[in-house]
């Protein structure tokens, strides 16, 4: 029998696995396939295995729906904290987590139903596919502003720009009202659009501010899933201490036979 939970964060969701026994097959990307399909699986956007790591509270091992390994998941990094401090109470201080994951070492905190998540620095932003580029730790996005967000095509358009990219890009479709950015994003590994996406949303408040559209250090995302807000301070040509913040929760508990 394989223990799985099920978590959300903003709408973005995921299953959890307590892998700390190193009993599930990781090489096996049909299996975890199947178990993110939504019609014949649980139903998720990827799966996260937490294992043990010597140095640090966690390790998190992260995949996309696909069944391959993925890079850094922001809303995934928070639904895994919440899991490791909540569930398996593996974490001693929640105000002072630290794991690591396929990105790097991330720093996080745990507040009820919220947890702030440390992303890494960003440092390179040009263009690519003709719109704003960049690196939100080693996941790499396109943000791209338009108008009418709410009837945009926003999954025949992403897929176009995700299928002739080299890496395979996740798209950010961004309309400013005011201080809030709504966004829409196609990401690969899911080939679809999803109800949030961690870094995503940090790629959107990087990018905004860089191009003038943002003036303050934080930003605040209206995602389909939900709300996200990303803080940062600039130095010189690079982002630095970048958090996400929002909300996670626990949806269920399963057996898989």
């Amino acid at each position: 029998m394989l223990e799985f939970y099920k978590y959300h964060g903003t709408g973005n969701d995921f299953i959890m696995i307590d892998n700390r026994s190193k009993n599930f097959d990781v090489g096996n990307a049909e299996y975890i396939k199947l178990l993110c399909h939504r019609h014949f699986g649980i139903g998720a956007d990827g799966l996260l295995l937490l294992e043990n790591n010597p140095d640090y509270d966690f390790e998190m091992v992260y995949f996309n729906s696909d069944g391959r390994i993925g890079s850094m998941c922001g809303n995934g990094g928070r639904c895994i904290v919440h899991f490791a401090a909540t569930v398996l109470k593996v974490i001693k201080d929640t105000k002072h987590v630290r794991f690591l994951a396929n990105d790097g070492v991330h720093e996080a905190e745990v507040n009820g139903d919220m947890v702030r998540l440390k992303m890494q620095n960003v440092s390179e932003i040009g263009i690519r596919n003709g719109f704003i580029f960049l690196r939100s730790g080693t996941t790499p996005h396109n943000v791209i502003f338009i108008e009418d967000l709410e009837n945009y095509p926003v999954d025949s358009e992403g897929k176009k720009i995700r299928n002739t990219d080299p890496d395979g890009v996740n798209i950010n479709f961004v309309e400013q009202k005011g201080d809030v950015f709504t966004v829409r994003t196609y990401e690969r590994g899911v080939e679809n659009e999803t109800m949030a996406c961690g870094t995503g949303a940090v790629s959107v408040a990087i990018a905004s501010h860089h191009v003038g559209k943002l003036k303050e250090n934080i930003c605040h995302i209206k995602m389909p899933g939900g709300d996200l807000t990303v803080t940062f301070k600039k130095n010189n040509l690079s982002y630095e201490d970048i958090w996400l913040t929002g909300p996670v929760a626990y949806v269920f508990k399963g057996e898989l036979r």
